[in-house]
C-alpha cells in the first residue's frame, strides 16, 4: 500500500519536504520526498527527549514525582509544561500545576536533571536509551533537549512505531505519556492561541477538543504528538492505528496552519478508505 495522499506535500510552499506513515508493527504504509534528509526538528525534539526521560524513570535514575526544576516542581511538572517556568527563560511565572505554560526552559532543566542523575550528558543518554536501540542512526539531540534535535522521516517513523507498540518502555508508561496530566489546566498552544483546557501528557501534546489545531478535523480526540517551529510535525492517532511524520525546511507560519489539517484529513481518509 502506498498512500497517495502523502504526495500533496508537493503543493506546500516549502523548499524541501518529506513525509511518511507507519503502523504500530513498523509497517511503513507510504512515504514521499527525501525521507533520509536530515531536518532540524525544533520542538519535535521534545517527544524524543521525553522518551529518554521516561527510560531514565524506568531505570530508576529519576522518578516522575521527585523534585526537579523550580521550587515545588517535579519531573512530571516539567514534562507536562506545568512547572511554572517561562517559555524561553529560566524564570518562574506561576506556581507548579497552576497553568500550562509551554516551556523550552523546562525541557532544558529536565535534560540537566537527568544528566546529573545519570552522570551522562543528556544527548548521549538519549542516544544510548532511545536512538541506538531503535536504529535511529541519523538522529542527534545535541544542544537543547527542547528544540535542537535533527532527524529524518525514516528515523522518526521508527520512533512513531515504538510509541505505538513500546519495546523500550513498559506500555503502561507510554499510556501515561498519552494521558492528560493535570486535567483542566488552561494555557496557550504556541501558534494556536489560548486553549481551555490545554491538554498535555508527558512530553506529548494531546489533541482532545482543541480548536484551532494543527492536526485534522477528522483526527481522533485521542491523537497526540508534537509540532515544531521549523515546519515539522509528528502525530499518532490510536483510533486510526497509525502515525504520520512530516518534515520541512520552512519555518512554521500561516502556510502550515492552512496546509497541515487538510493534509492530515487526506491521510486519515485514505487510511479509513
Amino acid at each position: 500500500m502506498s498512500l497517495k495522499s502523502l504526495a500533496s506535500i508537493e503543493n506546500w510552499p516549502v523548499p524541501t519536504a518529506a513525509a511518511g506513515v507507519v503502523r504500530a508493527d513498523g509497517t511503513v504504509l507510504g512515504t514521499h520526498g527525501p525521507t533520509g534528509h536530515r531536518f532540524p526538528l525544533a520542538s519535535v525534539t521534545k517527544p524524543l527527549a521525553a522518551y529518554a526521560v521516561l527510560v531514565a524513570c524506568e531505570e530508576g535514575a529519576v522518578e516522575l514525582d521527585e523534585p526537579a526544576g523550580p521550587d515545588g516542581a517535579t519531573v512530571r511538572h516539567l514534562l507536562a509544561h506545568t512547572s511554572g517556568l517561562a517559555f524561553d527563560e529560566h524564570r518562574v511565572t506561576s506556581a507548579p500545576g497552576e497553568r500550562r505554560l509551554y516551556s523550552n526552559a523546562g525541557f532544558e532543566q529536565l535534560g540537566d536533571h537527568v544528566e546529573k542523575a545519570t552522570e551522562i550528558p543528556f544527548a548521549e543518554y538519549a542516544r544510548q536509551a532511545v536512538l541506538e536501540p531503535l536504529g535511529m542512526t541519523s538522529t542527534s539531540l545535541e544542544g537543547s533537549p527542547a528544540k535542537d534535535g535533527v532527524s529524518t522521516v525514516d528515523d522518526l517513523l521508527r520512533f512513531a512505531a515504538e510509541v505505538q507498540a513500546p519495546r523500550l518502555l513498559d506500555p503502561r508508561t507510554v499510556a501515561a505519556a498519552m494521558t492528560v496530566q493535570y486535567p483542566g489546566t488552561k494555557g496557550v498552544l504556541p501558534g494556536y492561541g489560548h486553549q481551555n483546557p490545554n491538554d498535555w501528557g508527558l512530553g506529548f501534546e494531546i489533541r482532545d477538543g482543541k480548536s484551532p489545531h494543527w492536526t485534522g478535523a477528522s483526527s481522533s480526540p485521542r491523537a497526540f504528538g508534537h509540532f515544531g517551529q521549523s515546519g515539522t510535525f509528528l502525530w499518532i492517532d490510536p483510533d486510526a492505528g497509525a502515525a504520520c511524520v512530516a518534515l520541512t525546511d520552512r519555518a512554521f507560519g500561516p502556510w502550515a496552519v492552512e496546509a497541515w489539517p487538510s493534509f492530515t484529513d487526506g491521510v486519515l481518509a485514505e487510511l479509513r478508505g
